[in-house]
This record gives structure tokens, sequence and C-alpha cells, in this order.
């Protein structure tokens, strides 16, 4: 089993390959969908680890595999110009997933 990356960013996509993890880069909905695609086609990836830059283009698509698909597992990381929330966002995967929300 195998991790993927999709990314927006070629900082990201640089250290993601150097960690020994392959991916490629996406700048728009149709190649970060056209990823997505042949990464559920091919059978031997596990994990698709995916920038907040390209989840935020297929949001609806990449929600759905999270909560439907068994295979990949969608993991989605901030990318190198630091649009996550940092320890907030912790904070707020917690309140979310017990039901508060603010």
């Amino acid at each position: 089993m195998r991790c993927f990356c999709i990314s927006d960013d070629p900082d990201v996509l640089t250290g993601m390959r150097l960690a020994g993890i392959d991916g490629t880069l996406a700048a728009n909905k149709r190649e970060v969908d056209t990823a997505i695609s042949r990464c559920c086609a091919d059978s031997g990836v596990a994990v698709l680890i995916v920038t907040e830059g390209c989840y935020e283009l297929s949001r609806d698509r990449l929600d759905e595999l999270k909560l439907s698909a068994a295979r990949p597992l969608v993991n989605v990381i901030s990318d190198s110009h630091g649009k996550s929330e940092g320890s907030n966002s912790i904070m707020r995967l917690i309140n979310e997933s017990i039901g508060i929300k603010f």
C-alpha cells in the first residue's frame, strides 16, 4: 500500500517526494478530479494526501470519498502558504465531531 499526494504547491510536492511519497501537481478542478480518479482506480494507493487548496477545488468529491469509500483514506494537509488555522483547527475538529458548531 502506498501514499499519493495531490498538491497545488510545488514545495509540498517536493517535500513529499523527498519522503518517498509520489504525487502530482494540480492547479485547477479538472486536474484535481483527474488525479483523484487515477488514485481511486489504482488499488495500490491506500492514503491520498491532498493540500487545502486542492481540497477546496474538489471538496464535494473528496468529502464523499472520506465518508463512503473504503480506500483511499483522504488526509487534508496545509500547504507552505500557511492557510491552516494551526492549533485552532484541532479544536474546531473536536468541537465539530461532538456536534458543536461556531
